[in-house]
């Protein structure tokens, strides 16, 4: 276009390569969590059986990373092409998406505010079933402890939830060591001890419930963790206010690029001023991007419109 202006219309470099720079780094970041997932299912064996991904009846971790990192991968992705070839099919998806992910994060925050007891029941019920799996996952036997140490808790309501555990339970049948006992992440911590004491918890539930007290943390997680929401509210409703707001500006940012995209192409002369390249990806990144503006000052005079797109969201 060298520097010609169709009747003031223009793609905004400013705003094109904002998208691009903040969806590549995104897309990287999602490529890093899919890497670690499929490498924590790698040293588990699960990659060369995968009928065992069913077979764990807690909750595996890994499943976070794949996921985290799968959505992660695709807005990146669609994000950083989208804008640097100027693709408003790529950009309308990127919106679109990170849309849908942002009405499901506001009706899952109004569901739970709403349904505040089902959602107590469900935790208890997740926290349950994990524990009776403890042992046959060590990613989800590092994810109970950390919990257990990080809100000073046993189980979900208390430390007798471990008698859902068979290696833990008190019944006469249980030849394990540690019967009637609860995980090393239960117990109290010694400030004179360097190192953990993993037998710490054996025989403790045996023991008269006052003196348990000594030995380990008597309160549920269930309870803690909604001491520690109460807490920590100010901090926690800043974070969702912070993800909410970037993924509205994201959007704002990419319905504004498509706008300038659309506006410009509309009057481009029938022939193209450049030939399309042999490079082709489906359709969706072929040819060069023939719209942005090659001006130094194309950020300066783009603030105005872009503000106004943003406050009409």
């Amino acid at each position: 276009m060298s520097g010609k202006h169709y009747k003031g219309h223009e793609v905004s470099c400013c705003i094109k390569y904002f998208i691009f720079g903040f969806n590549i780094i995104f897309w990287l970041l999602g490529v890093a969590f899919l890497g670690i997932g499929l490498w924590a299912w790698s040293e588990k064996g699960v990659l060369s059986n995968i009928s065992s991904i069913t077979d764990l009846g807690g909750f595996d971790p890994v499943w976070l990373f794949l996921v985290v990192g799968g959505v992660m991968f695709i807005l990146g992705f669609a994000g950083c092409i989208g804008a640097l070839r100027e693709n408003t099919f790529l950009l309308k998806f990127f919106s679109v998406f990170l849309g849908i992910i942002f009405f499901l994060e506001l009706t899952a925050g109004v569901l739970a505010f709403v349904f505040k007891d089902w959602i107590k029941d469900q935790l208890n019920f997740f926290i349950n079933n994990n524990i009776r799996a403890y042992r046959d996952d060590i990613d989800l036997q590092n994810l109970i402890d950390f919990t257990q140490e990080y809100w000073e808790c046993c189980g979900a309501f208390g430390a007798d939830d471990w008698n859902l555990n068979i290696y833990f339970n008190c019944t006469d049948s249980n030849p394990s060591r540690e019967k009637c006992g609860v995980p090393f992440s239960c117990c109290t911590k010694d400030p004179a001890e360097d190192v953990i004491n993993t037998q710490c918890g054996y025989d403790v539930r045996a023991k008269p419930d006052p003196e348990q007290k000594t030995y380990i943390h008597v309160k549920g997680c269930v309870p803690q963790f909604e001491k520690w929401l109460q807490d920590n509210l100010t901090v926690v409703a800043g974070i969702f206010i912070g993800i909410a707001l970037l993924q509205i500006f994201g959007i704002c940012l990419a319905q504004n690029l498509v706008s300038d995209i659309e506006a410009v192409r509309a009057i481009l002369p029938l022939h193209p001023p450049h030939p399309p390249t042999a490079l082709s990806l489906s359709g969706l990144v072929a040819g060069p991007p023939l719209l942005a503006s090659q001006n130094s000052d194309c950020c300066s005079r783009h603030g105005s419109v872009f503000s106004a797109s943003f406050l009409s969201f």
